[in-house]
């Protein structure tokens, strides 16, 4: 057995944890013309957003331990299958109940990648350039997400909302063929056997760590900020601005940029700068377009390039800090780093679905006050969690 892990296809990464971010945001175009589609309200289409989440949250804290004592390759290969049965059963739902459970189960398959790629990487290599890695992988990670939406909008226009479930089958069923042959295992020490206690252990042990609960709290809160304009940007968009789907897939690809353009700043600094250098230079910038956000909203401007703009400042924030907090929580214990990953993910998609329900609760029919509000909650509260990873002197 060779003392260091093969380093597997950065390709393969990229495209398996763009798995699920491709399913959620391919997705949400066509969310407000299902209301008529199953004769609903738009709050119990939101389901099929809050439950997708919280499925990603759950399954992940099943995955990292699995791939601790099983091996990184047959977990992620038992999601990639998930992922694409679930994207069928999607695409062919009779009602709104089946949908929202094939979305569940699609989340499950789908957060195989998201969770595996950063252990994967974690495996390979040492913190500080595991952060620059995890930015590269993340980077290119993001074109999938970026054409999301529009790619949405346009198969809705042109297909129907089944498409959009048939797409992310095909990208599913492509990388699982491709990381049969080509994916090595790169957990060369699993733990000898797994059992209800010993996952708590491993959790227990993290939760007491400031340094864990510091670094994942901050991934956690910056995600919050995505979600939080997630559940409302559509919204506001389509219903309140009336425009159409295609033009919120369209500026929706200024995030992805945004993320993808704070990704490379991360790859390219991260290794000089170091992790707790890097994490307040992105929550520093996430919070200017926060404040501008609410500004702007204060201002009584409210436009597509007001809901948008913002936002993309704020993107590039998260992708400078995301890839440098998500190898700080993945390093407090290299030996659990496949479960510090399914935590850590927890509490981001956990944190992602309680602000999709507050933004849903709380959205009015006016403007975006709700989500402008809870997106710069988010920025202040990233910071604070990461001046309680700066406070355990372990991190270094």
């Amino acid at each position: 057995m060779p003392d260091k892990p093969l380093s597997p296809p950065i390709w393969i990464l990229v495209v398996a944890t763009a798995t699920g971010p491709l399913a959620l945001n391919i997705f949400v175009p066509s969310m407000p013309g299902l209301v008529r589609v199953f004769d609903t309200d738009y709050a119990t289409i939101q389901l099929t957003l809050t439950l997708y989440l919280v499925g990603v949250a759950v399954a992940q804290l099943a995955y990292g331990p699995l791939s601790d004592r099983f091996g990184r390759r047959p977990t992620l290969l038992a999601g990639l299958a998930i992922y694409a049965i679930a994207s069928l059963l999607c695409a062919f739902a009779w009602s709104i109940e089946t949908l929202i459970v094939g979305r569940i189960l699609q989340a499950v398959g789908g957060c195989a990648g998201m969770v595996l790629g950063r252990a994967i990487v974690r495996d390979v290599f040492e913190r500080d350039r595991a952060a620059s890695v995890i930015a590269l992988v993340t980077m290119a990670m993001a074109v999938a997400p970026a054409m999301a939406p529009a790619l949405g909008g346009f198969l809705e226009s042109s297909f129907g909302w089944h498409s959009t479930f048939l797409v992310p089958m095909a990208m599913g069923l492509v990388v699982l063929a491709a990381s049969i042959p080509l994916l090595h295992e790169t957990n060369l020490t699993p733990i000898p056997r797994i059992d209800l206690p010993s996952m708590l252990r491993s959790y227990g042990e993290l939760l007491r760590s400031r340094a864990f609960l510091g670094y994942a709290g901050n991934t956690a809160a910056s995600v919050g900020a995505f979600f939080a304009f997630l559940a409302g940007g559509p919204y506001v968009v389509i219903e309140i601005l009336h425009r159409p789907p295609s033009e919120y897939g369209l500026y929706f690809v200024l995030i992805s940029g945004g993320y993808m353009t704070g990704n490379f700043m991360a790859s390219r600094m991260s290794q000089r700068l170091g992790v707790d250098r890097m994490i307040p230079l992105g929550v520093g910038v996430s919070t200017v377009g926060g404040l501008a956000s609410v500004g702007l909203l204060v201002a009584g401007i409210v436009t597509t390039a007001s809901v948008f703009l913002p936002m993309m400042l704020v993107a590039v924030g998260n992708g400078i800090s995301q890839p440098n907090g998500i190898a700080g929580a993945v390093s407090v214990n290299p030996r659990i780093a496949g479960a510090a990953s399914g935590l850590m993910g927890f509490g981001q998609m956990a944190t992602g679905a309680v602000f999709t329900i507050v933004v849903g609760l709380l959205q009015n029919q006016t403007d975006h006050r709700a989500m402008a509000g809870m997106i710069l909650f988010a920025c202040i509260a990233s910071f604070f969690f990461h001046l309680l990873a700066r406070s355990d002197g372990r991190t270094r």
